[in-house]
This record gives structure tokens, sequence and C-alpha cells, in this order.
């Protein structure tokens, strides 16, 4: 132990780090060192908070715009009992929600002459939730109508503005299943006033879906008393796949059962692969900071092989002397990776903030760029980096402290 308490090694080992008249050359690969460790962890935490932020951003987006689970009949027909459908399902252990859905592709007309093609659902307005999840979505005009049963549409946000159309005007929906006359194939076509409009922040969403009443969507689809499939919601929309299977086992043949998980695997797969590639990219910082710290401790090594002379020669053992370097290579790896990590939490913060980077909504789902770090993605980048420094230090401070101190003083 030192006067300031401090072991010999790491007393030592922080002296090396000061530069002082002619070791100022030295200096410059510390910081060089430290520089580098600090782009390199912030850089890292910067990029999987943005990879991992986009992919929750989406995650939720798409939880909120649909169904947990959907169960169709594989015949093609429809379900004909949904309600006794429904019991089955309801019933079963972290069910919310379970209601019957019609979804039918349209073709949208507004009076100006502009249409567009989109997704119409009907759903029950009066089912447990169901008000209530749209009705959080409700940007403009009101959901009462449709609740007390009453003809109308909701339209997503951006599909009525490329439709040029407000709450109050009205729109056509022409359906591609027409009905057969004897002057041939007439398309169903169907006029309804818009009562609002709905935004779920996806303009994938926004700008082809369309709500209307379970019992128009049948009549309109041509369905009868029949429905597309039945849709549940769960109390945690991470065991969809634990619980889709459940209700598969439960329900058999004819039913088909899909969650939201399998709907979007490719989305999301392909994300995962992003954020690793970047991961590893963005790691060949931390490794040109490692070469130089290997550069300064050989440099380092170079200069002080009479003190490590001297110091073996008075009783100094090797594992002493290859600590005190080891000291100043990991001083630098974690000086750099502290100041990295807070570097890249405060752009974190900035960001989650102020939202200062703005997303084009058409191309990338989401308004702004999002940036969340898991504590699973800290300790990775965390430890990869104190890792990489730590082995940069191993052959430096192994040649130090193999010196032999009469080799050293014999030519010094």
């Amino acid at each position: 132990m030192t006067a300031k308490g401090l072991p010999f090694e790491l007393f030592l080992g922080l002296r090396y780090l000061r530069a002082h008249g002619q070791r100022m050359n030295l200096s410059l690969f510390v910081w060089i060192g430290i520089g580098g460790v600090f782009l390199g962890v912030a850089a890292l935490i910067v990029v999987l908070a943005v990879m991992t932020g986009f992919q929750d951003g989406i995650r939720d987006k798409i939880i909120a715009a649909n169904p947990h689970i959907l169960i169709f009949d594989t015949t093609g027909k429809g379900v004909a009992d949904a309600g006794a459908l429904a019991a089955r399902v309801r019933g079963m252990a972290g069910v919310k929600a379970v209601t019957p859905f019609v979804l039918q592709q349209s073709l949208f007309t507004a009076p100006g002459g502009a249409a567009q093609g989109g997704l119409l659902r009907g759903v029950d307005f009066n089912a447990a939730g169901m008000a209530a999840d749209i009705r959080s979505q409700l940007r403009a005009g009101d959901l009462a109508p449709l609740e007390r049963g009453e003809a109308g549409i909701l339209l997503g946000r951006e599909l009525a503005r490329n439709l040029g159309v407000v709450p109050g005007d009205a729109v056509t929906l022409i359906s591609p299943q027409g009905a057969m006359t004897a002057v041939g194939m007439v398309p169903k076509m169907r006029r309804y006033r818009v009562v609002g409009t709905i935004e779920i922040g996806m303009y994938e969403y926004d700008s082809t879906t369309a709500y209307v009443s379970l019992p128009a969507a049948q009549e309109f689809a041509g369905l009868g008393d029949r429905v597309t499939g039945v849709e549940v919601k769960l109390q945690d929309p991470f065991a969809a796949r634990q619980i889709g299977r459940a209700i598969a086992g439960r329900l058999g043949w004819p039913y088909w059962v899909r969650d939201w998980m399998d709907m979007n695997k490719n989305l999301f797969a392909a994300l995962q692969l992003e954020k690793l590639a970047l991961f590893v990219i963005v790691t060949i910082i931390v490794l040109v900071a490692a070469f130089a710290i290997i550069g300064h401790l050989v440099l380092l090594v170079a200069e002080k092989r009479k003190e490590i002379g001297i110091l073996k020669a008075i009783g100094a053992p090797a594992r002493s002397i290859t600590t005190v370097f080891f000291c100043v290579g990991m001083t630098i790896g974690i000086v750099g990776t502290v100041a990295g990590s807070a570097a890249g939490l405060g752009i974190m913060w900035v960001q989650n903030t102020y939202k200062i980077i703005r997303l084009a909504g058409d191309v990338y789902q989401i308004d702004y760029l999002p940036m969340k770090l898991t504590g699973a993605d800290f300790i990775l980048v965390t430890a990869a980096t104190l890792a990489i420094s730590f082995l940069a230090t191993i052959f430096p401070a192994r040649r130090a402290g193999a010196l032999s101190p009469a080799d050293v003083l014999r030519y010094e």
C-alpha cells in the first residue's frame, strides 16, 4: 500500500497515465484510446437504442391496430355461429375479450372523384372494450352513431385525407364481389356518411382502414348471418403464441388460429438481423481503440524498461509489474466506457424528450425516432467493451512482467 492508501500497482499505473516533459507523445495515445472507446460505446448505445426503440414502436402500433389472435374458418365460407365460437374461447386463461368481425376489401370513392382501395372492418361497437379501444384512436367526429346502430363509417385519418372528406361527408364503397343480374355482373355499392376519423399512428393502417358496424359489414360482404372470423384480445399480448396454441388445440378443425407475432414475423426477423449487423459493425470502433491501447502500452513498456528493471531488482514480483500495466490499459477502457455510456444515455434522453429527429410516417410507419435501451443491451455493450480492453492489455502487460532485470540493467 502507498501513502495515499492505494495499492502499489494501481498507484504506479495511474502515475504512468499522466504525461510530463518528453512523454507528451504518450499522452496522445492515452487520449486516442479513451476517445476511441468513448465513441465506440456511445455509438453502440445509440445504435442499439434506435433499433430497439424502432422495433418496439412498430410493435406497439401493430398491437394497438390489430387483434392479438384471429380465428378463421378454413372452409372460406365464414364462421356460421360466431356466438358459440366466442363462448368457447372467452373462458380460457389469459383471454380478455372475444368479438366477431368482418373483413372486406373495398374501393372507397368520394364525391369529388378521388378513389382509393382499402380494408373495411365490421365490428360490434357494443362488445366489451371495443368502443373504448376505437375511441382512444378517434381524432375527429363522434362514435355515438355507430354505438346506436346507425349507418356510418369511420375512416383512417390518411384515408380521409386522400379522399378529401371530413366528418359529415359521404363516401361510396364498391365491393369487388359484384351481384349477378340479368345484364351481367354489377358491382355492389353502398353509400355511408363519415362519422369520424381515427389515427393509429402507422401510415399503412391509417391510409387503408375503415370501420362500420358488424351488421352493415355483413350485408355489404354478402355473408348473411356469418362473419369472417373471431378476434381475441389478451391480457398479455406477448403470450399470444402460447394462448393461440391452446385455442387451436381446443377448437380443432375447421378453425385456423393466427397470432400477431406470426402475422408480422418477417418484419421483426428483419429488424432483429439489422440490429445484430449494426452491433457487429459499430464494434469495430472499439477494436480500433483497442489497438490504440496496445500501442500506448507497448511504447510505455519500452520507455519504462529501466524502471521495471530497478523494481524487479529490489524484489517486485513479475505479477506486480504485469498488474501495473494492466491497470494502465483497463483505466483507459473504464474511463472511455463510463464517458461513452453517459454520452449515449444523454443522447437518448434528449431525443425521447424533444423528438428532434423526425421520420416520414408513410415510409417508416412511425413519425419520430424513438430510442430505447434494454438492460441486457447495456450490459452487452459495456461487457463487450471492457472485454476488448482487457484482451488489449494482456500481451503488453505480460511482456512487461517477463522482462529480466539483468538484461534491462545491462543495456540501460
